[in-house]
């Protein structure tokens, strides 16, 4: 929530009053609630929340409450619906918040939760579920499979209305339409919220048993592992982005001609590594190479790659070395793999014409074929400041005829299935220097250049405006 308007705030109000109906008959006298099992679980979940605030632990500990849900899935199986209802208010309350504001969000919280576990353990009772669950005497086993169905009815209820809850505060909140702010949220939790409710089905399954409440825990301990595992897994993954990130920021801030460049080619790599079949790891690599693949021109002269007109051979040579700079810059980045020998090597050509080494054929890198592929692509499409875009059709056409001499046929290919199936949302995004498109004559430099110029040194004569490089081609630099 970027802040608490007034639509908001009633609908806070609202879901915390209809928690405050869920758990009321709980407190009546004579309700019969089993305050023991109710307060164990209330206990369990809110010293599960605390860590999350603790400064020793720090952020290194899930602070979601979909850590926990097995927990409360526990609750919705093993009390009534007002009751477990009820363990989940003091976990919420306490638990830790990282964007404001904390009180609402808090406040929210206590209200959410309290009203999806009393659905989910509305559903289990219907079903028949407590029952099902057998008991600690001789003769009350667990009536298995048939205590599979109240459970993952109870988490399907559960997933249901947490979406709903979701989708809803991001309508009043953001003022979203609802069918955006509910697109994908059930989709994205009923998988790990089933799973959930098969963890919590167990625990409730040992609290009823013999072994009791302690041995319940131990389905706990690894969910709440691998719920860390996970946290840190994606802590991972977003320091990765946001390393990536400023990488291509500060060339952009420094090559303004090209600014989105790069995330296209990251874009038009993944259509072509689709279409190749590679392994979902192999095209999370790729894309960072597309984006990065331009990361060395920080180590050229500013005054090189925004000179107007022709550049002398000498300033050829230093725009030639950027590859060689970028593999340098990116050299330390484990998490890169194979993106760094793309990064070197996306200029090189099939008939070893290309630079910085001049490899020939299949012994240029499979990545450094794709991304050469895919950058000039991007660049024939994308209207600059010094020459309008060409059509998607006229670039490919170009594409393939360079292919078997500059590119790698396989990869055009690829490119051209790719864009058959997902079309080219950047074709006509303009990318110039200064946001305005300047439209050149026919047979002007930044027109009229061909695929097969690029790293050839074809300069078609010092007509103006040119290219920021002087490769008027209209293909990657």
């Amino acid at each position: 929530m970027r802040a608490t308007g007034g639509a908001a705030r009633v609908h806070i109000l609202a879901v915390a009053l209809g928690a405050a109906l869920c758990v009321l008959p709980a407190l009546r006298p004579g309700a019969g609630t089993p305050w023991t099992t109710l307060g164990m679980l209330a206990g369990l979940y809110l010293v599960c929340e605390l860590p999350g605030r603790c400064p020793f632990f720090g952020s290194s500990v899930p602070i979601s409450a979909g850590s926990f849900f097995p927990l409360l899935l526990a609750a919705a199986f093993l009390l009534p619906p007002p009751a477990a209802a009820l363990v989940a208010i003091p976990g919420s309350l306490v638990g830790r918040v990282e964007k404001p504001p904390a009180t609402a969000r808090r406040i929210w919280r206590a209200g959410q939760l309290p009203v999806t576990v009393w659905a989910a353990s509305s559903v289990h009772s219907l079903l028949g579920g407590p029952a099902a669950l057998g008991g600690p005497g001789p003769g009350r086993l667990p009536d298995l499979p048939y205590a599979l169905l109240p459970a993952c009815a109870a988490a399907l209820a559960f997933s249901l209305v947490l979406a709903f809850l979701d989708g809803s505060i991001l309508a009043a909140a953001e003022q979203l339409p609802l069918r955006r702010a509910w697109s994908g949220l059930l989709p994205r939790s009923l998988g790990p919220h089933l799973v959930h409710g098969l963890a919590g089905l167990m625990m409730a399954i040992l609290w009823n048993s013999s072994y009791g409440p302690l041995a319940a825990l131990f389905v706990l301990l690894p969910m709440y592992i691998s719920c860390w595992v996970f946290a840190q897994y994606h802590r991972e993954h977003a320091a990765h982005r946001a390393t990536i990130r400023a990488l291509v920021q500060a060339v952009d801030i420094k090559d303004t001609y090209t600014r989105g460049h790069s995330e296209r080619v990251g874009h038009a790599s993944v259509l072509i590594a689709q279409e190749l079949g590679m392994a979902q790891e192999r095209i999370e690599v790729l894309r960072f190479a597309g984006i990065l693949h331009d990361v060395g021109k920080l180590g050229v002269p500013t005054r090189v790659l925004r000179k107007d007109g022709p550049l002398t051979p000498e300033e050829r040579r230093v725009i030639e070395l950027h590859p060689e700079y970028g593999h340098e810059i990116v050299r330390g980045i484990g998490f890169l793999g194979e993106a760094r020998a793309a990064i070197l090597h996306h200029h090189e050509r099939l008939d070893g014409s290309g630079y910085p080494y001049g490899l020939t054929g299949r012994g240029i890198p499979e990545f450094a074929r794709v991304v050469a592929v895919a950058d000039a692509f991007d660049a024939m499409t994308s209207t600059r400041s010094y020459r309008p875009g060409r059509p998607v059709p006229v670039a490919m056409e170009e594409l393939k005829r360079c292919a078997g001499t500059q590119f790698d046929p396989q990869m055009v290919r690829a490119l051209a299935r790719g864009l058959e199936r997902n079309g080219w949302s950047g074709a006509a995004t303009a990318v110039t220097a200064d946001e305005v498109r300047v439209p050149l004559p026919r047979g002007a430099a930044g027109d009229g250049g061909e695929a097969g110029d690029v790293g050839a040194g074809a300069v078609r004569g010092p007509v103006r405006p040119q290219s920021p490089d002087g490769l008027d081609s209209g293909l990657p630099r």
